[in-house]
């Protein structure tokens, strides 16, 4: 995998936790995420989404139901403090500080 996609796939699993972080419950959607995802200029297909989802859970920062027909993930609260930028990991893009 070139540099560009592995920094792209950082920028969008930072870009999932941070709205997740950002609305109530801390719960949404693959459908609604591909469309933030979208206005972010991260332009993602749903198998993508889904994909970087599927990591977010693997490490402990969303949760959902794989076998659910429809996809409902929500932020844990290690996904919250990266979102936040109270946590790194490695393969999450960093958010800047908040000026």
């Amino acid at each position: 995998m070139s540099d560009y996609l592995k920094t792209i796939g950082r920028h969008r699993r930072l870009a999932i936790l941070r709205h997740l972080e950002a609305i109530p419950e801390y719960t949404g959607n693959a459908s609604i995420l591909q469309d933030v995802l979208r206005g972010l200029g991260l332009t993602s297909s749903r198998d993508q989404i889904v994909t970087e989802l599927a990591w977010l859970r693997e490490q402990g920062f969303v949760s959902f139901d794989p076998a659910a027909d429809f996809v409902v993930v929500t932020a844990t609260a290690r996904g919250v403090d990266i979102a936040r930028g109270l946590a790194t990991h490695p393969e999450i893009q960093r958010p800047s500080p908040k000026v």
